[in-house]
């Protein structure tokens, strides 16, 4: 059997950050959850002989993510969740990742709010000039 792609799922990574734009937001750290999946190509070398140097280091983009969100100040949710998924897709194995931020009691009666961004290296590649065209006619317009 020829394994060709892994995922690796990090789940409920709870952490604390500056997240917000409202005075009380800014100065009182609050509570948010992690999770994110990364697809990547698998050298094959990683199952069949075990070899750690092949692997994707899930336990490096964690402290990674964790220095990020603890030294981090964000306005928004989005830059937040942007920033952790740009260290889940740094590696150049990485074929897809998905991050979901929670936020939780950020409304009074919800659990939470989320964000979720994802990353398709083959979009990226053939679709760059295409996303460029049209963010630049959505500030045109504006």
């Amino acid at each position: 059997m020829k394994i060709t792609s892994a995922t690796i799922s990090i789940s409920n990574l709870r952490l604390r950050t500056f997240i917000g734009f409202n005075d009380e937001e800014r100065e009182k750290q609050q509570d948010i959850v992690i999770n994110a999946e990364i697809q990547h190509c698998l050298d094959p070398q990683v199952v069949e002989a075990d070899q750690v140097d092949a692997a994707l280091n899930y336990k490096t983009i964690t402290k990674q993510i964790i220095k990020l969100v603890e030294d981090g100040r964000f306005l928004l949710l989005e830059k937040l969740t942007h920033e952790v998924l740009a260290i889940c897709a740094e590696d150049a194995s990485v074929m897809k990742a998905t991050v979901r931020i929670d936020k939780p009691h950020a409304l009074r009666f919800a659990d939470s709010v989320s964000v979720t961004l994802s990353y398709d290296a083959a979009v990226d590649a053939a679709g760059e000039k295409e996303h460029e065209h049209t963010l630049r006619s959505i500030s045109q317009a504006s």
